[in-house]
């Protein structure tokens, strides 16, 4: 079970979280500040990643073998659908 809370549901929820926020930056601020929230956001979900990770490995005693390519994995894919969806909304806008 923390397997999918961790590995799964959080870096959904996080890049949700962001994508949500960077759509609203995009459609009321413009694309130029948008940019500034990408580098924020880059910073902010680096460190949310480190968190997850000692979490997970250090606190809940997960098998890192198993834990870091579920997060890996989820993360990146959510980050790469978080792209195409603000890539869009810059281009609508």
């Amino acid at each position: 079970m923390n397997y999918f809370l961790l590995g799964v549901l959080a870096p959904l929820s996080l890049n949700l979280l962001h994508m949500i926020i960077g759509i609203y930056v995009v459609v009321k601020l413009g694309s130029v500040l948008s940019l500034g929230f990408t580098g924020i956001s880059f910073v902010t979900k680096s460190m949310a990643m480190i968190f997850l990770l000692w979490l997970g490995i250090a606190e809940f005693g997960l098998n890192y073998k198993i834990f870091v390519p579920l997060l890996a994995f989820f993360w990146f894919a959510t980050h790469v659908i978080e792209a195409f969806v603000i890539q869009h909304s810059i281009r609508e806008n």
